[in-house]
């Protein structure tokens, strides 16, 4: 089974624990990933972490991931709601990803609502805070497995 999962986080993740707790979940980003980490363990997944705050390294991270992962997690922070940089590098990865979000996007910003990824992704999970990521890699597992 291709079991290789990157996930990569976007803007701000690395100031994660500094944003609002009700909404972000109070975790750090090194908190947050070993969660996800043992997520994927329990999984049978390779996890592998990236996170960047410059748009165009996100797209470079997408350019590599396909001779570094089979899967993909996503979170790529406001960039879900206007890159299309991002969206068009994802779509050239041609990876199987997952768009997932702390917050329940939907209920928040109107501008929160839309995303330019989701249509190239196989699933998205919203608003299930850190646990939302479990969630996740179990779609990304089943896609991986078909």
């Amino acid at each position: 089974m291709r079991n290789r999962v990157e996930v990569i986080h976007g803007v701000n993740f690395d100031v994660l624990e500094r944003r609002d707790p009700a909404l972000y979940g109070g975790l750090s980003l090194p908190e947050l990933e070993v969660k996800i980490h043992g997520f994927g363990r329990d999984l049978g997944l390779e996890m592998t972490f990236s996170q960047t705050n410059h748009e165009g390294e996100f797209c470079e991270l997408l350019h590599r991931a396909p001779s570094m992962a089979d899967g993909l997690v996503l979170n790529p922070g406001a960039w879900t709601h206007y890159s299309y940089a991002i969206r068009d590098a994802l779509d050239v990865a041609g990876l199987p990803a997952i768009e997932v979000h702390l917050s329940e996007i939907e209920d928040r910003e109107d501008w929160r609502a839309h995303s330019v990824i989701r249509d190239l992704c196989a699933g998205v999970v919203s608003g299930k805070g850190p646990d939302g990521y479990r969630d996740a890699l179990e779609l990304l597992r089943k896609e991986l497995a078909s």
